[in-house]
């Protein structure tokens, strides 16, 4: 899934291409990298609020036996 940082990075490398500015180029690909990055973070994060909800869960059931 692609978020707003690679699309921003996309766009300006694009930019930095047409205009022949490799620095802008190089902008726009390290902005596409970091919105890679903060996907997977996010992905990551969901991913232990998870298994730490599932295991407050089982302690509850645990509890009211």
């Amino acid at each position: 899934m692609t978020n707003k940082d690679e699309l921003k990075g996309k766009a300006t490398e694009l930019k930095g291409k047409v205009t022949g500015d490799e620095s802008e180029e190089l902008k726009g690909k390290l902005k596409q990298e970091y919105g890679k990055i903060k996907e997977k973070v996010d992905h990551l994060v969901d991913d232990a609020s998870e298994k730490v909800n599932d295991l407050f869960d089982k302690k509850d059931k645990e509890e009211k036996k």
